[in-house]
């Protein structure tokens, strides 16, 4: 019977052996170094009161688009997943499912990083991944989760994670944040990001009612768009009393505008009304952006943005399933005209850190790596969502490196809430990076020490510089 590869120690790294030689030596002295994730989406209540993960369907399965999303295309039903919380099917017949069609993931990044997990974390062959042992395995896999010594916080050590980043609503009371910061037990540090959206797009349903929650929260009793912004304002200074590094934004375009108050104002109570045109609605969008900019330029946040996808894309699925559930789609994006107006009057802020991410490839080389190149504010968001796979990033790589070099990236970025995952993502983009460097080595584009120095930086310093850790 053949062996399982998810443990091969030259997994990811260059097919040439002596390339992969070199590849290995540096993959070596970032292979055991914590991991720093500024951005993600892992629960900070589920770390704080250290809850039990309660099944193999429910911790892997399920809550993961990208799986799902998978099976659906290949005829399964997102019920039969329970996707969205239904319950119709058993955890154990939805695994069954998952088993029958692990062949699907063959190639993919969800298979590569499914196949860490079974073997690293569950201590579970991935070849025993199949129908006839469905059962078996998933009574394996909750003898595993059922181990006292299988809880967040546990994990959070064997994991080895430093930093970890959570993604929180403006008018959260960080409870969880809170208590994590002050359990002298607990090693990990554990920070909220600030993440406006909901309270800044006027296509959502409950705008009207979150802006108002917001304003009456924290607006000091300025009414408004006028207490909007102070409201704004203030619970951003409440998330940097609370830990906070950066705020995180998924805007639909990149686009940034400056608006008169006046504009603004009336902008923004056709939005509260409910009248705002679809161009109103972005054009309001687009000067939040702009807005949180300067915001940050006073508090000291990183700004992230992360636009460039139609969200919630399938309205049958939206409607049983809920957001979130495997049908966002990308589309293109114009950074380098979206963000002018932002970079025009803070691109040069001393102190001012934006992070752009992407999953439009073809603006890699021909835009942010250019602004990352000029602009001392700008900094390469890491590949993103459909990005984050092995020859995805080392296409990023490529990229962006020859306009700007190795100083201007973020860092990893695991951006998921797939929590046993997190160690493989960030080990796939450890080898990535000693791949690109060892065949940069190899050309004699760089020298072996100096690869060394950079593979250090771009895995442990570079998202530490960014994020301002």
């Amino acid at each position: 019977m053949p062996s399982s590869i998810a443990n091969h120690p030259d997994r990811l790294l260059p097919a040439d052996p002596g390339v992969r030689e070199i590849a290995r030596s540096l993959h070596k002295d970032v292979e055991n170094l914590p991991i720093i994730s500024p951005h993600g989406h892992v629960d900070a209540a589920m770390i704080a009161n250290d809850t039990p993960f309660p099944d193999p369907t429910a911790l892997l399965l399920s809550p993961d688009h990208y799986v799902t999303r998978l099976l659906h295309a290949n005829g399964v039903p997102l019920e039969a997943l329970r996707v969205g919380g239904t319950s119709e099917v058993g955890a154990l017949d939805a695994w069954r499912t998952f088993c029958a069609n692990w062949k699907a993931f063959d190639g993919t990044a969800s298979g590569y990083w499914l196949r860490q997990e079974f073997v690293d974390v569950f201590g579970i062959d991935d070849l025993d991944i199949r129908e006839e042992t469905a059962e078996a395995t998933f009574n394996a896999l909750q003898a595993k989760i059922d181990e006292p010594g299988f809880r967040p916080r546990a994990l959070m050590d064997s994991f080895n994670i430093e930093v970890m980043a959570t993604t929180d609503d403006p008018l959260d009371d960080l409870a969880a944040h809170r208590t994590l910061a002050t359990d002298s037990s607990f090693a990990s540090r554990v920070l909220p990001t600030f993440r406006p959206d909901a309270y800044i797009k006027f296509w959502g349903a409950d705008f009207a009612a979150k802006a108002d929650a917001l304003i009456q929260a924290a607006g000091q009793g300025a009414t408004g768009y006028d207490g909007y912004l102070a409201a704004m304002a203030n619970r951003r200074a409440y998330f940097v009393e609370h830990g906070a590094v950066s705020s995180d934004h998924g805007s639909h375009s990149a686009a940034t505008l400056k608006l008169d108050r006046d504009e603004a104002a009336a902008l923004f109570a056709k939005g509260m009304a409910g009248t705002a045109s679809t161009a109103e609605a972005f054009a309001f969008e687009a000067h939040m952006m702009y807005q949180q900019a300067a915001m940050a330029v006073e508090d000291g946040l990183v700004m992230t943005m992360h636009p460039g996808v139609h969200r919630n894309t399938h309205a049958a699925t939206l409607k049983a399933f809920g957001p979130d559930t495997g049908h966002d789609i990308p589309f293109a994006v114009d950074f380098a005209t979206g963000l002018q107006p932002l970079l025009n009057d803070f691109g040069t802020a001393p102190g001012f850190h934006f992070i752009p991410f992407t999953i439009d490839e073809t603006v890699f080389s021909r835009e942010i790596a250019p602004l990352a190149g000029f602009y001392p504010s700008v900094f390469i968001g890491a590949p993103w969502w459909f990005l984050d796979a092995p020859d995805a990033m080392m296409r990023f790589r490529s990229a962006v490196t020859e306009t700007a070099g190795f100083s201007r990236s973020s860092g990893f970025i695991d951006d998921t809430r797939a929590f046993c995952s997190i160690p493989a993502r960030h080990d796939a983009s450890r080898r990535v990076e000693a791949s690109f460097l060892a065949r940069l080595v190899a050309e004699h584009r760089i020298t072996e020490e100096r690869a060394h120095e950079i593979i250090v930086d771009v895995v442990d310093a570079a998202p530490r510089r960014a994020f301002k850790l």
